[in-house]
């Protein structure tokens, strides 16, 4: 099968959404499937508004129209609601073709934290994006109950994996701090809610990997914290499996693909009881969840390694990738086109 993918998450970014999308092409196409993408690589674009490091394509909708004809994909992918994203739709329902949507950010919710609009605004903007969509993939059933009670329809579960190859338990001095080591991992801005876990008072040390654009404020107001900027997959590995507990304050994540890396490396997890991390841990005990995150924090420091590492092994990126092709629909060939006509 033929598979377009349209995003407009992709390098240099450095995410759970590019990290997604980069494992489910490359299972797709060891499955046998030719997959085209279309990226802001090659566009003419600005920086975000508030986040500088995403690229915002400019009029990009001659382009994408170009690409999409040219390739003439068996079906079509919507995974980001950006301007590529809006110009895939567009093109889409100008030329009655079925196309799938992905919901990755719970965007009003971050658009909120930011600029302080209401979610019932975002969450309009989100019902018109995604209504046409003959498949919205939701990553987890919290997500997909949410989304249907915002009003959208033919909502569908795509769940995540982990490259356990890449992420495994090993002997690590990657950290070399005192002792417990409680990591942080991902994007520093202000809907990771990273001041929740930088302001409690834990033993030990405490690490922050990533960057963003809350990074210079959280260094100032923190400096006895160790940072680190973004790493590639087999030195963040290794940053994993030197820590003993593995943080997660955000309470708006709608997965948190860093759960799955810290556990598969024998990290457990100190979670909120939220979206996510609910759904990710469950009842595994791979992890800690509490209101109270400093004692999720300490709970998770009793959690056995080989307990987390054996609930990081229940997710492949072939079974995620299978249920992503599964939710794909067809789009019509030329021939359908003219029989309808006739």
């Amino acid at each position: 099968m033929k598979i377009m993918i349209i995003t407009d998450a992709w390098d240099p970014q450095v995410n759970g959404v590019v990290r997604t999308l980069k494992q489910t092409r490359a299972e797709l196409i060891a499955m046998g499937h030719e997959v085209e993408m279309i990226t802001p690589t090659g566009f003419k674009s600005i920086p975000c508004p508030t986040y500088p490091d995403i690229a915002l394509s400019l009029f990009p909708g001659k382009e994408v129209a170009r690409r999409i004809k040219e390739f003439a994909p068996d079906a079509m992918h919507i995974a980001t609601e950006g301007p590529l994203g809006l110009s895939a739709r567009a093109y889409a329902a100008k030329n009655n073709l079925p196309f799938s949507t992905a919901y990755h950010t719970r965007f009003p919710e971050y658009v909120k934290a930011r600029t302080g609009i209401p979610l019932a605004i975002t969450y309009a903007f989100i019902r018109w994006f995604h209504g046409p969509s003959m498949a919205v993939m939701a990553p987890t059933i919290v997500v997909k109950n949410d989304l249907e009670k915002y009003g959208l329809k033919n909502v569908v579960l795509w769940s995540r994996g982990v490259d356990l190859d890449i992420f495994k338990m090993q002997d690590s001095k990657a950290l070399n701090s005192a002792r417990p080591i409680f990591l942080y991992v991902g994007r520093v801005a202000v809907e990771k809610n990273i001041n929740a876990f930088l302001e409690i008072d834990l033993p030990g040390s405490k690490w922050v990997v990533g960057d963003g654009p809350a990074m210079a404020g959280i260094k100032e107001k923190y400096p006895e914290v160790n940072y680190l900027g973004v790493l590639q997959q087999h030195e963040l590995a290794k940053v994993y499996a030197a820590a003993d507990v593995f943080v997660f304050p955000s309470k708006t994540d709608t997965f948190g693909l860093v759960l799955l890396e810290a556990m598969a490396c024998g990290t457990p997890v100190a979670a909120y009881p939220v979206t996510g991390p609910i759904d990710v841990l469950g009842s595994s005990n791979a992890g800690a969840m509490n209101e109270d995150l400093r004692e999720a924090c300490m709970q998770a420091l009793k959690i056995p390694r080989e307990v987390a590492r054996a609930h990081a092994e229940k997710f492949s990126w072939r079974a995620a990738s299978e249920q992503f092709a599964d939710h794909l629909k067809p789009v019509p060939s030329p021939e359908v086109h003219v029989t309808a006509l006739a």
